[in-house]
């Protein structure tokens, strides 16, 4: 009976291993789910940033439009101001004249023998007609200038709805091109992934006694040591070694990824904090730039496509290690390998 309990018990226990290799397994899953998804935003927040500068332009635009709008609208209301204007002061010189004509009327049947003063009259009657005819001849003219000034007005209404009309179909065509691009952007993501993977896996393969080429997060980082001596942009003999290994494993890379895949390897140049200034290397900016050069070139005559290769030089400016000392210099000199688009 005791045996029997015993047995039990150790069948219980053995259900543990399957069920911590479950939860490691989906765990992994989760974290690549995580990745894949902080890439597809950040690739979309780009996008979404091209999309808003051309909604930007079209905003411009239309905002121009409005203000020439607005400003021949407040021309159109001082023509009608003025037109106004003219319009009483001509009734004005009409009313006049008509009081004059009246007075003369009854100067000319009351009193003959004031022929100078209906003269003088007759003189202020005919100069009244004049101002009346010179005030229409400028009221036709400002008729003109309104009617030429509402085709204006009109044209500029509609170029002003063609517009707005124009940027709502911008619009919808930059939202369905946004989709599309996102879906195209999340499997070139998730193919990039899986080379990148096998890449590094292969990398791992071959530099596993080394413990001076590390990988820190998507990047392959060899230590400064390993490919140059100090102060120099020239690679050692034994460098030389460890970049040929490097190639091969980029020249099968790149025979397995598709043509439609857009990746580059990215060489990026880094130093410590320590100043140089030479005749060759002004400063660290030349020196991080050189080395990353250098090892492009060195790449290219192993027969990686140069269009596949991207040299960068960063300095000091993007440490691993912040301290002050030995180690973090020795962990800052670097040259880092990225496989991105």
């Amino acid at each position: 009976m005791a045996t029997s309990f015993s047995k039990r018990n150790n069948t219980r226990a053995n259900y543990w291993p399957g069920f911590v290799d479950a939860l490691a397994s989906l765990l992994l899953v989760i974290i690549f789910l995580l990745t894949i998804f902080v890439l597809a935003q950040f690739f979309q927040a780009k996008e979404i940033l091209g999309k808003d500068t051309a909604l930007s332009r079209l905003n411009s635009q239309i905002a121009e439009l409005s203000e020439l709008l607005q400003l021949e609208k407040g021309q159109n209301q001082d023509l009608e101001s003025t037109i106004a204007t003219l319009s009483a002061t001509l009734s004005g010189a009409q009313e006049e004249r008509d009081a004059l004509s009246t007075q003369i009327s009854s100067f000319g049947s009351g009193l003959d023998g004031k022929n100078s003063q209906i003269a003088s009259l007759n003189t202020k009657l005919i100069a009244e007609k004049d101002i009346s005819s010179e005030a229409l001849a400028q009221l036709a003219l400002l008729n003109q200038q309104l009617n030429a000034l509402r085709t204006q007005i009109g044209a500029l209404e509609q170029a002003l709805e063609a517009s707005e009309l124009k940027g709502s179909e911008s619009s919808t065509k930059i939202t369905d091109l946004g989709r599309r691009l996102n879906l195209a952007l999340a499997q070139r993501v998730q193919d990039l992934s899986r080379y990148r993977s096998d890449f590094f896996g292969r990398l791992r393969n071959i530099l596993a006694d080394r413990s001076d080429v590390t990988i820190v997060g998507d990047r392959f980082v060899f230590q400064s040591e390993v490919l140059f001596n100090a102060g120099e942009a020239n690679i050692s003999d034994a460098g030389r070694v460890e970049i040929a290994k490097l190639g091969d494993a980029i020249l099968q890379l790149e025979s397995e990824i598709p043509p439609e895949i857009n990746w580059v390897l990215r060489i990026d140049g880094h130093t410590d904090n320590r100043p140089i200034s030479t005749e060759q290397f002004p400063s660290n900016w030349e020196l991080s730039a050189a080395r990353a050069i250098s090892v492009a070139k060195l790449l290219i005559n192993q027969g990686v496509s140069p269009n596949r290769l991207v040299a960068a030089g960063f300095g000091e400016f993007s440490p691993l290690d912040l301290n002050d000392n030995d180690e973090a210099y020795k962990r800052n000199r670097r040259i880092e390998f990225k496989l991105t688009e």
